[in-house]
Parts: C-alpha cells; structure tokens; sequence
C-alpha cells in the first residue's frame, strides 16, 4: 500500500467499474473522488450507491489535480480522453491498449508527447496466484521453463455484452490477451507466433475460438488453446496454465472463467518431484487483482516504488504480439501436398 493513497477519477461507469475497480478500491481504502460517464443517469445511479461525486463533462473530470485517472472506457475512446488530461499525469487505462496496434502506437506517441506516467490494467500479472508463480520462475524452483500450455474450454455467456457482437476482433484481444499478457510476465517476448482465431455457427461473436504457438525458439514450447463454445456441463470444462521446467512444474487453475460471473475458486500447485503440493492463496483474479494493480501503480506515483509494472511502454508489446496473432491468423497456411505430383523434388 502506498503511505498516502493518490485520489482516483474514473472515467467509465460500466459492469468492470461496479463489479471490480470499486469494489476493489474501497476493499484496499483507495479513496475515488470523481466519475464520469457519458450516460450521465448511469453514472449518477453509481455515484449514488459508492458515494462519489459524479461529473457532466469529461472536460471538467480531466481538471483535477493531483489524482490518477482511471480510464475504464471502450479502447477506441483512450486516446480522445488522454487529449484532454493535462500533462505529467498519472492514467490507468483498461485493456486493451486501444482497438489495434496502429492505436496503441498513437495512445503511446501522444503519453510521450504528454510526460504521462501511464500504464494498462493488465491485471491478471496481479492474481496472487500469478505473482506466487512469477516468485517460484524467479527464484529457479521449477528451474528452466521448457513448456507452457494455456488451455481453456468454456461457456463464456457472450450476451452479457451485447457491444461485442458488431466487433471484428473479440476473442483475441479482448480475452486472450490476458494469457498473452502473462506469459510475456513470466517469460518475456517470444520471437514470433502462429494462431487461428475463429467464430462458431451457434454465436453472434466474430471470434470466440483460438489456437496459438508463441514461439520461443528450440527450447521453449508454448501453446495456448482457447475455445468459448463447450457448452456441455461444467465437468470436463476446464481453464487453466500449465508451466513445465527442468527441475518441476507448475499447475494455475483460473476460477473466474468457470460458471462466469460467479466463478470458482483460483488454484496453485506445484510439484518440484515429490508429488503436487496446493500453495495456500489470498485473494483471487477477480476482484483481488484490480486493487493490487491500483496499489502498485500508487507506490510508483508516490515514488516509493521505482518500477512500474505494465508501463504502456511495456503494454505495446503485448498489443503487438496480439496485431500478430491477427496477421497470422488471416494469413494462408502452410499447404500440405495432396498428391505425389505435388511434392518438390
């Protein structure tokens, strides 16, 4: 926790603000002193319930001082608000880093141009049980990674977001991005990708289905495979991070995703060759990590912590690695032959 919390300003008054980033603040006494929302009544009926002061224009919530502004809009909105917030600043913005690459270059450019102190609210880095596996990579007790699978099968209920179903891109960037994000956390850039993303018949969704290789070169096998559409029970559902190394391994079991909103429990488990043994949690995903993203992201503004976790400098790789995935996707495969004629000599 910082020694004196920062004032926050919320731009957004939507489902992620209600159910996470102020719930979340008020469970870590981080004091939010300003909303606003272009439908006004909306943020007028949140203001009301956490007792925060509501504002009718963006202009007027982008003139306070001393604060952080928490952007908790669509991606296509960050760079219009970030005209409007004064220089050398403090912003948080939900991810994604804008709508594609091209944008996240332009929200980057222009928090250069402002001297803001800006990062994105990547906030499965902060699950406590992806900072316990970051310290267990770190301090080598699994040893070298060699392979890491992220697999999920889910029945994400889509229409609970209605906006999503006239978006070209949803599942990538807007749900697996997250695994992206944290594999980068725990083992930095890959060198290039493979991936398929797709719909299905039974969804309105552009894209609801994944299958990607990040590549890491010869030793290093990264595979992530994600499908939304396994509508057949809860038993063989399943949304979880396997991480593989030299001396052990590794199992994250992401609650959240299963019997969505209400979720499961999130789990740990480590085997370093004398069987599984379950690390005892705090806290979980959702809603635990949105706080601690916030407390981190004031013990940098406060100085009393001199690396920011997810800088928007560091955020565009994860936004570029997402555009690849795209490409990838869009592009041709490579062909297998179908007949002796066919293979070159």
């Amino acid at each position: 926790m910082p020694k004196q919390p920062v004032p926050i300003v919320i731009f957004g008054a939507g489902s992620i603000v209600s159910d996470a980033h102020l719930p979340a603040y008020e469970q870590n006494n981080l004091p939010v002193i300003g909303l606003f929302d272009p439908d006004y009544e909306k943020a007028k009926a949140l203001g009301k319930k956490f007792n925060i002061s509501v504002f009718k224009d963006p202009a007027e919530a982008a003139a306070i001082q001393n604060c952080i502004f928490d952007l908790a809009i669509p991606p296509s909105a960050h760079h219009k608000v970030l005209e409007l917030i004064p220089e050398n600043s403090a912003v948080i913005l939900q991810k994604p880093m804008g709508s594609n690459l091209s944008e996240a270059s332009n929200i980057l450019t222009l928090c250069r141009q402002k001297s803001l102190n800006a990062c994105v609210n990547f906030q499965l880095r902060f699950a406590p049980m992806m900072i316990a596996l970051k310290d267990i990579i770190n301090k080598g007790l699994i040893g070298e990674i060699l392979d890491i699978d992220m697999w999920a099968a889910l029945d994400t209920p889509w229409s609970l977001w209605k906006f999503l179903e006239d978006l070209p891109r949803v599942e990538i960037l807007l749900h697996s991005i997250h695994y992206f994000d944290a594999i980068r956390f725990l083992v930095g850039n890959p060198q290039g990708i493979h991936a398929k993303t797709m719909g299905h018949p039974a969804s309105k969704i552009s894209n609801t289905r994944t299958a990607a290789i990040l590549d890491y070169g010869e030793d290093l096998r990264c595979a992530v495979s994600i499908n939304h559409n396994h509508n057949y029970g809860r038993k063989y559902q399943a949304c979880e991070l396997r991480v593989c190394g030299t001396k052990g391994a590794a199992y994250l079991h992401l609650g959240v995703n299963l019997n969505y909103p209400k979720g499961e429990p999130d789990k740990l488990a480590i085997n370093l060759g004398n069987g599984w043994e379950e690390i005892e949690l705090e806290g979980s995903w959702f809603i635990d990590s949105f706080g601690y993203r916030m407390r981190q992201f004031q013990r940098n503004v406060t100085r009393e912590e001199k690396t920011l976790i997810s800088s928007v400098e560091d955020a565009w790789h994860t936004m570029a690695l997402v555009e690849t995935a795209y490409e990838s996707s869009a592009g041709p495969s490579t062909k297998i032959p179908t007949s002796i004629n066919s293979v070159k000599s």
